[in-house]
C-alpha cells in the first residue's frame, strides 16, 4: 500500500513539472529585427498614476530607441505624487486625464483619453513600469508587422527589495497563461496590458478602450474584443528587450495591484491551459509537504519533487524574471504569497464587490456600459 501510495505521489509531481514545460513557450521577440523603419506614425500612450519611481526610466528609455516615435503621450491620471512635473521635464505630451466618469475604470479612461489625443497609425500601449531596451521598439514594430493583427509582450519582471521576489509564483502562472499552446483556441484570448500594439484601424474596429470601460481586467477584455472581430491576437515574453519593475512602492502596493483581478481572471483562460496549472500547482504543493515527512518513506519521493520543481523554477526564471536563489530554493514562499493574494482577491471580488489600487476604489462585477 505504501509503495503504491509512493509512486502515485511521484507520478503525480513529475506529471506536474511536465505540464509547466508543456504551458511554457519561449515565444520571444527577435532582439535584431530586420526593419530599420516604419512608414506610418507611430504614438506610444502611457497611462500614469502615482508613477513618479518608475516613469523616468521608461521615458529615458524612449528618447533612446533605434526607430523613435513620432508622439509619446503620458496621461496623468490624477497622480498626488510628481508623475505630471517628471513628465513634463521629457519632450513628451502630458495629458491630464479628466474627471472619471461612471462606468469607467481608470485606466481604461486614460488609455482612451491618451487614443483620443493621437494621431499614430500604429498604437503601443505602455504601462509607466516598463523599462526598454535601445531596440525595443524597432522589435515591437517587427513582430506586429510579421504577424498582424494586435501583439502584447510579457515583461522580464526585474526585482530590487527581497519583498519583491514574493511575486514569483506569480509571474509563473502568468507567463504560463499568456504562452500556453492551448490558448490558440481560446475564442476570448487576452493580452497582457504592459505593453500592447495594434493598429489604429484595428484598435477602432472594436470600439478601443471605450468599448471595455466598466472592465478591471482591461488587458484579457481587449485580447477579447479584438479576437471576436476577427482580429489576430499573440502574445510573447519579453526576455532580454522588455522588462519592467512591478511594485517599488511596498508589499501593500503589491498585494493590492495582484489581487485586484487575480481572482476574476480565471474564468477568462481555457480550460485546458487552467486544468494543466492546476496540476502544476497540485503537484508543486505535495513536494513542498516534504518538510513534514521527514521521518518517514514518503520524505524521498517528496524531496525528489521538491528539488525538480526547484530546478524547473530555476530554468523559467531565466527567461521570466529576476526573483534572487532564495525564492527558486524555498519556492513555498512565494507561494504562500500566492494564496494570500488569491484569498484576499476572492474576498474583494465576492464579498466587497470592489478592490482598491493607487487610493481608488474599483467596482467589481458591476457592469455600466450604458
Amino acid at each position: 500500500m505504501t509503495v503504491g501510495i509512493t509512486n502515485a505521489i511521484l507520478g503525480l509531481m513529475l506529471s506536474g513539472v511536465l505540464a509547466g514545460f508543456v504551458l511554457f513557450r519561449k515565444n520571444k521577440l527577435n532582439p535584431k529585427p530586420n526593419i530599420t523603419t516604419f512608414s506610418g506614425k507611430i504614438s506610444v500612450i502611457i497611462p500614469a498614476r502615482n508613477e513618479e519611481t518608475n516613469l523616468p526610466y521608461l521615458l529615458q528609455s524612449l528618447q533612446n530607441q533605434t526607430i523613435q516615435p513620432n508622439e509619446i503621450i503620458v496621461v496623468d491620471d490624477h497622480s498626488t505624487d510628481s508623475t505630471k512635473s517628471i513628465a513634463e521635464s521629457f519632450v513628451v505630451k502630458v495629458l491630464s486625464s479628466p474627471e472619471l466618469p461612471n462606468g469607467w475604470t481608470g485606466k481604461n479612461w486614460a488609455l482612451w483619453n491618451g487614443y483620443l489625443h493621437s494621431t499614430g497609425d500604429l498604437l503601443i500601449f505602455l504601462d509607466a513600469d516598463v523599462r526598454l531596451k535601445p531596440t525595443s521598439i524597432q522589435s515591437l514594430i517587427a513582430k506586429q508587422q510579421e504577424v498582424g493583427g494586435a501583439i502584447s509582450v510579457v515583461p522580464y519582471h526585474t526585482t530590487e527589495e527581497f519583498y519583491e521576489t514574493f511575486a514569483m509564483i506569480i509571474n509563473l502562472l502568468a507567463s504560463f497563461v499568456f504562452t500556453s499552446p492551448f490558448e490558440k483556441w481560446n475564442p476570448i484570448k487576452g493580452m497582457f496590458g504592459a505593453c500592447i500594439v495594434c493598429s489604429r484601424a484595428d484598435y477602432e474596429k472594436i470600439g478601443g478602450h471605450k468599448s471595455i470601460r466598466s472592465e478591471i481586467i482591461d488587458d484579457l477584455n481587449l485580447g477579447a474584443a479584438l479576437q471576436k472581430a476577427g482580429i489576430n491576437v499573440n502574445n510573447y515574453i519579453g526576455h532580454g528587450i522588455i522588462s519592467f519593475r512591478m511594485y517599488p512602492n511596498g508589499l501593500k502596493s503589491e498585494l493590492e495591484g495582484f489581487s485586484k483581478s487575480a481572482f476574476s481572471s480565471i474564468s477568462k483562460i481555457h480550460p485546458i491551459t487552467l486544468g494543466l496549472i492546476i496540476l502544476w500547482l497540485i503537484g508543486l504543493i505535495i513536494s513542498q509537504l516534504s518538510w513534514f515527512f521527514i521521518q518517514t518513506s514518503f520524505f524521498i519521493p517528496l524531496i525528489t519533487g521538491y528539488v525538480l520543481y526547484m530546478f524547473q523554477i530555476f530554468y523559467l526564471n531565466y527567461f521570466i524574471g529576476r526573483f534572487g536563489i532564495v525564492q527558486p530554493i524555498f519556492h513555498f514562499l512565494s507561494m504562500i504569497f500566492f494564496f494570500v493574494m488569491l484569498l484576499y482577491s476572492l474576498y474583494q471580488a465576492v464579498f466587497l464587490k470592489k478592490a482598491i489600487w493607487k487610493g481608488r476604489y474599483i467596482n467589481i462585477g458591476r457592469r455600466d456600459n450604458s
